[in-house]
């Protein structure tokens, strides 16, 4: 199998460096700055023996590298700053991921496409419309994150392994996302159990705000490991055909009275890519929460002309 992740930054480094060590495929980094991909490609290979694992990390700057690749895993943009919103990146990040829809389009024309760059949703629609691909292969890394960094706040939050806690966050990836505490449990017990609506409400906000805590903190950068972790589990399901039941950026036709737009969504994840988009018995609150999330998706959409 072959890998290619477009971008080469701390995002898609740490999915290469993922990707490889768990044997999951060749990796091809591309990236348009001179000598970093490969010397990251180079440093990683160098690691290889003392893990061990026999993946080829190749690093490029010319796409010709990454032809009849099996999966494509889009990174690149320019990363947030302290004070911007993920669609303050749109024109800036629409204009590099348009070009690299294109070559990808002409390069592996069979590919999976994971979508990473931000905003998500918009420019994984921007995807899916440039290179023509079935919807099913084109996917965004949105949902994976956001219900991860749920789980994460309510084992610390209780004090409780992440492993037993599950969570689900759909809609667009920014501050109108739909974390559902309803569908929220440690080991098969609804949260509701073990904590009330005040401590919910907190951790639905700071899950909301997560990214822009971090970027805020880091000053000079965002969030890397966690993304790069939640677009992994993706790859994976994908190159192994896992079949997971997994939230995913995925277009809309129909579901959940959406039509034609890409937004997170609870979807099975194999071989192909998206082989069903899973509908959740929603409240109205929670449906309508989910239009609202989807509604700043679609005006980023019209924005660019899509």
């Amino acid at each position: 199998m072959k890998v290619t992740v477009v971008g080469a930054g701390n995002v898609g480094a740490s999915v290469a460096q993922r990707v490889a060590e768990a044997g999951l495929a060749d990796v091809v980094m591309m990236d348009v700055l001179e000598g970093m991909p490969q010397g990251k490609a180079l440093d990683l290979a160098q690691a290889a023996p003392l893990l061990p694992h026999d993946c080829t990390l190749v690093g490029a700057n010319d796409y010709q590298a990454t032809v009849w690749s099996d999966l494509v895993v889009i990174t690149a943009g320019v990363p947030r700053k302290p004070g911007m919103t993920r669609m303050d990146l749109l024109k800036t990040n629409a204009e590099i991921v348009r070009g690299v829809a294109e070559q990808v389009m002409r390069t592996s024309p069979q590919a999976i496409v994971i979508v990473v760059s931000n905003p998500l949703d918009v420019m994984t629609h921007l995807t899916w419309k440039v290179t023509g691909f079935s919807p099913e292969r084109v996917v965004g890394m949105a949902g994976v994150l956001d219900s991860a960094r749920f789980r994460a706040f309510i084992a610390m939050e209780l004090g409780v392994s992440v492993e037993d806690v599950q969570a689900m966050v759909l809609g667009g990836h920014g501050d109108a996302m739909v974390p559902l505490p309803r569908f929220a449990t440690v080991a098969g017990i609804p949260i509701t159990h073990f904590m009330d609506q005040a401590t919910i409400d907190r951790l639905i906000d700071r899950t909301r705000k997560a990214g822009t805590e971090i970027v805020a903190l880091l000053k000079t950068g965002s969030a890397y490991y966690a993304p790069a972790a939640a677009a992994f589990e993706m790859v994976e399901s994908v190159l192994r055909d896992r079949k997971r039941v997994l939230p995913c950026c995925a277009l809309c036709q129909g579901e959940y009275r959406l039509q034609g737009i890409y937004v997170g969504v609870p979807v099975r994840l194999g071989r192909w890519g998206v082989e069903q988009i899973i509908e959740l018995p929603l409240t109205e609150e929670e449906l309508a929460a989910l239009h609202r999330s989807t509604a700043e998706v679609q005006e980023g959409v019209k924005e660019l002309g899509l």
